[in-house]
């Protein structure tokens, strides 16, 4: 009789749900596909808000083809429920709902400063707009208003207007009289 030697190596690793359970995973286990064995921590969650037969039996409501989606949504509300024990994942969605409506808040307060900004900005160029077409008949800023030829002043008026030749020390009293 011939002696064989059997490999020993293991052909499946128990999943984090089996391990955790200690039990033994069985190659059609339910929870395997979903909890490998690295992720126990994810499956420690899901056990402490659900409990694992709880996760077994809603695993088993939904199909197959999405499972996957049921599981990732269970993990999600168990990571919830671990953070805030009242409200879960709703309080997460509430939050954020606020932070939308907040935000949407300050989108118009910021598009009804935009649309002032524009207002403004279109009176000033209509405003520029004028000016260029007045330019016309509007002097220039430099040019002088009157022409020493528009009329004539007699010298008396001159000294009033001159400060070289009337001086700042007049006795006004003395003009009067």
């Amino acid at each position: 009789m011939g002696f064989q030697v059997v490999p020993q190596g293991r052909a499946h690793q128990p999943c984090a749900a089996c391990r955790m359970l200690r039990r033994k995973c069985e190659s059609d286990c339910l929870l395997a596909p979903y909890f490998p064995a690295e992720e126990a921590e994810k499956f420690a969650g899901v056990h402490k808000v659900f409990g694992a037969s709880n996760v077994i039996k809603m695993i088993q409501m939904v199909e197959e083809t999405s499972r996957e989606d049921a599981v990732k949504a269970i993990v999600y509300e168990a990571t919830a429920r671990l953070r805030d024990p009242v409200y879960g994942s709703a309080g997460a969605i509430f939050h954020l709902q606020k932070m939308v409506q907040e935000l949407k808040v300050q989108l118009e307060s910021i598009n009804a400063r935009v649309l002032e900004s524009q207002a403004q900005r279109d009176d000033l160029l209509g405003l520029l707009r004028n000016v260029n077409h007045l330019d016309r008949l509007v002097h220039p800023v430099n040019a002088p208003v009157l022409d020493e030829g528009s009329f004539m002043l007699d010298d008396a008026m001159l000294m009033a207007y001159d400060p070289v030749k009337f001086p700042a020390e007049c006795d006004w009293f003395l003009l009067e009289e």
